[in-house]
């Protein structure tokens, strides 16, 4: 097929790539010129676990190339994916749509032939609806424009592994040609045997704000319980493993720490509870308000665990290093990073911060330029009072502990994710304190 993808961020770029994956035929559209100039040299901004070479590849091929020229996609494609931002708007509880309807705008007028559009955002119930009455009353095709609904479900740093071999599709339709048009597109996955749920709009639309809240709310949850573990002496880290064991609960998303961040988990939290309020389910909204506020709260227990580590030194003129900056491991994005957080209320605290992280430096000075940073992982620590591990990247859990122990001020680690092996760390002389997990 003939595709185009409008809007090339954290989620259109690895969704063009792997359309071309499957054997399509896409151009992506972009405001930004120079960002589309380096998509098309192959070159990606944004760092994704296989992207690159994806890019790479179709770029080269001239199955995948870009354009700011959105009337050249109307020109060329028969389905148009929409993947353009909905940050959380300026009441911080909803969805601005902005984006998404202003894509609609400037694409409907140019469709004059039968076509789809297909919305990967994230948007509140209703909004295909509206989407769709506006395209038909724009576009010269009218009524043989069709609308559909088709969540995306990706991990970020697994983006392109869950675009070419997600765990289920859903599609919210309204009539047999839409979903025709979604069945051809993902035809090589179906095909494969992943599972496709077809609904109705409103149904795609809630299973995306339902299917990431649950998700804040098994964080918060575990969180909740590291807490306990920290005022009781118990090790979170056996409950995690006694609770996963049963089937109806699962291990999985159950890593205590500093709570969850990015561009999806808190503004999709924040805007699931919002509807909630509105459609008048009181209780359910209490409920999400809660892991909220649970969430909300993780970077002021950090701080209590590094107050604690540090015993009878002040925090103020402290030399810390933080290892972490992106949201999570695999990724660059810094949105609403727990590390980056972290790292900030340290600095406001009155301690001296320097900030490693593998992919995320460049786009954390950007966002946090009042900190120091290093790209060099045993460097970061040498002279260190304190180091503090916020985000799980493998190079952590990898770092060599005897290697690194001569090189501090201090050897002494806060682990606020819950992830190391504390053995060798304590058998290379470092003195660790973990989120939830007694000393031993």
């Amino acid at each position: 097929m003939r595709v185009s993808v409008i809007g090339c961020g954290h989620l259109g770029i690895p969704h063009a790539a792997a359309m071309a994956e499957l054997g399509h035929e896409v151009i992506g559209v972009d405001v930004d010129q120079a960002k589309v100039d380096r998509l098309n040299a192959g070159q990606c901004p944004i760092y994704e676990t296989g992207l690159p070479e994806l890019l790479t590849r179709h770029t080269a091929s001239g199955r995948l190339r870009f354009t700011t020229d959105i009337r050249e996609a109307a020109d060329f494609a028969d389905l148009h994916f929409i993947g353009v931002g909905t940050p959380i708007d300026a009441d911080g509880r909803s969805y601005d749509t902005a984006q998404v309807y202003g894509a609609v705008r400037q694409l409907a007028p140019l469709l004059t032939r039968p076509c789809t559009i297909v919305g990967k955002s994230t948007v509140t119930v209703g909004t295909t609806a509206q989407v769709t009455a506006l395209a038909q009353r724009l576009a010269p095709a009218g009524q043989d424009v069709d609308v559909v609904w088709n969540p995306e479900f990706l991990r970020e740093g697994h983006a392109v592994q869950d675009t070419l071999r997600p765990d289920r599709l859903i599609a919210g339709v309204t009539t047999a040609e839409g979903e025709k048009a979604i069945r051809a597109v993902y035809a090589p996955i179906l095909d494969a045997g992943v599972p496709i749920f077809v609904t109705d709009p409103q149904t795609a639309e809630l299973a995306k704000g339902a299917a990431n809240t649950f998700l804040g709310l098994k964080i918060s949850y575990i969180n909740a319980v590291a807490d306990m573990c920290q005022a009781a002496g118990g090790d979170v880290a056996q409950i995690v493993e006694i609770l996963g064991i049963d089937p109806r609960i699962g291990a999985g998303g159950m890593r205590p720490g500093i709570g969850y961040g990015g561009g999806c988990l808190p503004k999709d939290v924040r805007a699931f509870t919002a509807s909630a309020r509105q459609l008048g389910a009181t209780r359910a909204a209490d409920l999400l308000r809660a892991a909220e506020k649970i969430n909300e709260d993780r970077t002021d227990v950090a701080l209590d665990l590094i107050r604690q580590a540090l015993g009878d030194r002040p925090l103020k003129g402290t030399r810390v290093t933080v290892w972490g900056a992106a949201f999570k491991p695999g990724t660059n994005d810094v949105r609403e990073s727990p590390a980056l957080a972290l790292a900030h209320a340290l600095q406001q605290a009155g301690a001296t911060v320097a900030v490693h992280d593998p992919q995320a430096v460049a786009s954390a000075m950007i966002r946090n330029p009042e900190l120091d940073y290093t790209d060099d992982l045993a460097a970061s620590v040498d002279g260190a009072d304190l180091l503090v591990l916020a985000t799980e990247w493998p190079q952590y859990r990898q770092a060599d502990p005897q290697a690194l122990v001569n090189r501090p001020a201090s050897p002494l680690l806060v682990d606020c994710r819950t992830t190391l092996d504390p053995e060798p760390w304590r058998t290379a002389g470092w003195t660790l304190h973990q989120l939830g997990r007694p000393g031993k």
